[in-house]
């Protein structure tokens, strides 16, 4: 609405001014920590299979987060001949969905650990779902209707969401399980591989969406972007269905021991 009203410059004014007015408040707000720094290094990170897996996870959703910016606004204008103001308001389903369940399930995978891998999974398969449906891909021979369009933006800030948050506690969980220290130098590895990684993907999302737009068009554009979350979200689901199998037989195993313990006198 601010582009419509007052032309191009005054929306970047704006939101710049609010950021810069952030600057001093984060100052005052954020505490001075001394950390040490870690003696393992980021590839010893990047290299155990979980980790490796999540990464290309966080990437190929960002890749898709980042495919609609340059590609939404001009799909709905020439779709459904929407002004400035109302692309704003499709766009604002994605995030309004996004920043309204992130507080939960930020809440809900800091108290139920166990739960966390399960909702990135949940929220990869619904960013497919989403990104096949956005435009919606031609071998559903469906009709581009609005309200499904705004709908599967909705859909894409959720499991945004629901992929996104737990990532970052999982990780650091599973560096923990395989013998980093506990500490800041471990927490900054796993924060500097989480921003490597949502900014190549954030690089990929628009360049590859801007390629397949020219080339193709919106609805198969989606649809690709959606079939690489789909390649890896398969990747994950065998893995944690694997882990979890593995975990319960050693499980078994050391309940069988315990109770052959019992049995046998000394």
């Amino acid at each position: 609405f601010l582009y419509q009203s007052f032309g191009y410059e005054v929306p970047f004014f704006i939101l710049g001014s609010v950021v810069l007015l952030m600057v001093p408040l984060n100052m005052c707000i954020l505490q001075n920590y001394d950390g040490i720094a870690s003696k393992e290094s980021f590839w010893n990170l990047i290299t155990i299979p979980k980790i490796a897996l999540v990464c290309l996870l966080l990437c190929s959703i960002s890749s898709c987060i980042g495919f609609l910016d340059p590609t939404v606004s001009l799909f709905v204008t020439e779709k459904f001949g929407l002004q400035p103001g109302y692309v704003g308001l499709v766009f604002l389903g994605f995030a309004l969905s996004y920043a309204v369940s992130s507080p939960l399930l930020g809440y809900l995978s800091d108290r139920i650990p166990r739960i966390r891998k399960w909702l990135m999974l949940v929220g990869s398969w619904l960013i497919v779902l989403s990104f096949f449906l956005l435009g919606p891909a031609p071998i559903f021979h469906i009709k581009c209707q609005l309200w499904m369009f705004v709908l599967m933006m909705v859909i894409s800030g959720f499991s945004l969401s629901l992929s996104g948050i737990p990532i970052f506690p999982e990780v650091i969980s599973c560096a923990y399980e395989n013998g980093f220290e506990e500490g800041l130098g471990t927490l900054g590895l796993v924060s500097g591989m989480f921003g490597a990684s949502w900014s190549l993907g954030s690089f990929i999302g628009p360049t590859l969406g801007g390629y397949l737009l020219e080339k193709l068009n919106f609805e198969w554009a989606a649809a690709i972007q959606g079939g690489v979350v789909l390649v890896f979200s398969i990747l994950m689901s065998v893995y944690f269905l694997v882990e979890t199998m593995h975990k319960r037989r050693s499980y078994s195993g050391n309940s069988t021991d315990e109770e052959r313990a019992q049995l046998i006198p000394d």
